[in-house]
Order: structure tokens, then sequence, then C-alpha cells
């Protein structure tokens, strides 16, 4: 099995660290795994993706245009911005959630009603989770990384088990609980 996946969001949601979940339980399954993130901006609410990929003769962790089968977008607009690298047929997984980057913000024209239409006309598998809801049920705005990692585990090649083993080995015990109820909450409601 060989899949490429792209994480899109703004620093400060967690997309790195459902990078390394992916990866984690990808090893944990003896699946080859090649992985790049841009890190730099993540301090300052600037944009920040990931690409990882699956499986055997993977010879780079960059995924190019065109080749993604799924898309993991913790934010509308970066999810936009992502989409020429979603192959023919590829899936979306959005958060229906708009959080302005920096970089946005200094060029103005941010408008997420017309990213979201964007997403519903270009994209036939779209999945767009409701995460504000999600989020205020769950009651803590920080797990909306294991969240979508919810919504998209059963697209992504990798065993549910993997997934919390992955887990439960790399976010910290404080944090544990929550983070495996907001990964519950995604699997009852996808």
């Amino acid at each position: 099995m060989n899949r490429n996946i792209i994480l899109c969001g703004v620093g400060g949601q967690g997309t790195v660290l459902a990078s390394r979940l992916i990866s984690a339980a990808a090893m944990k399954e003896g699946i080859p795994v090649q992985s790049a993130e841009t890190i730099g901006m993540a301090q300052r609410g600037g944009s920040v993706f990931s690409h990882i990929r699956l499986g055997e003769g993977v010879n780079t962790p960059m995924i190019g245009l065109g080749q993604a089968d799924l898309i993991l977008g913790f934010e509308l607009g970066e999810t936009v911005r992502q989409l020429p690298y979603r192959k023919e047929g590829g899936k979306v997984i959005a958060a229906d959630k708009a959080v302005m980057p920096v970089t946005a913000s200094l060029a103005g024209g941010y408008d997420p009603q017309a990213m979201r239409a964007y997403l519903q006309q270009h994209v036939a598998d779209l999945t767009l989770v409701p995460a504000e809801k999600a989020l205020l049920e769950l009651g803590s705005p920080k797990v909306l990384n294991l969240l979508l990692l919810g919504y998209a585990s059963a697209s992504l090649g990798l065993s549910e088990d993997s997934l919390l083993t992955a887990i439960r080995e790399n976010v910290p015990p404080k944090f544990l609980e929550l983070n495996l109820a907001a990964f519950s909450y995604a699997a009852a409601n996808r």
C-alpha cells in the first residue's frame, strides 16, 4: 500500500503532532514512512504543512503536484492552497473552520465562505468536519488535531489500533484522556 497524505493548517493547531502520530502508527505496522514538515512559522500563526508518504519505493518525503491521496485540512484557506497537490479523485477532509493565517491578514481578501464554496465545487470526495461544534462539546479547542485524525482514520490505510497505540505513546499523560476522547468523538460521528 502506498499513500500520500498532506496535513495543512496554521501554527498552533497541532498539524505536526498529527503528522507524527500517523508516521508512528505506520511504523508500528511495518510500513515505510517518509515525512517532511514546515514548522518555521508554527509559533507565529503562519502556514504549516506536512507531507507524509507511506509505502514501498518512496525515495523522497515531498509529494508532487497531483499526487496526494488525502489532504487533511485544519484550516479552510490552507486547505484550498494545498488542493493542487490532490490527485484526481483524491479525498479532502477539512475542518469547517477558518483561522486567518498571518500571511493572509497581510494580503487581505480572506473570505471563509468563498473558500468553503470553492472546496464544495472542486472536490467530489469532501468531508467538512463541524469542528467548532465538536470542540465545544469536547470542552477544548486544543484537540482539533485528534478530532481530524479521528475523522481521517478510515482513509489513512492504517489500523485504528495502530493509531490509538501511537496516541497513547506520544501524547503527554496529562492530555491523553482528552485527546482520546476527541479521536473517539470523530469515530462516532463520521
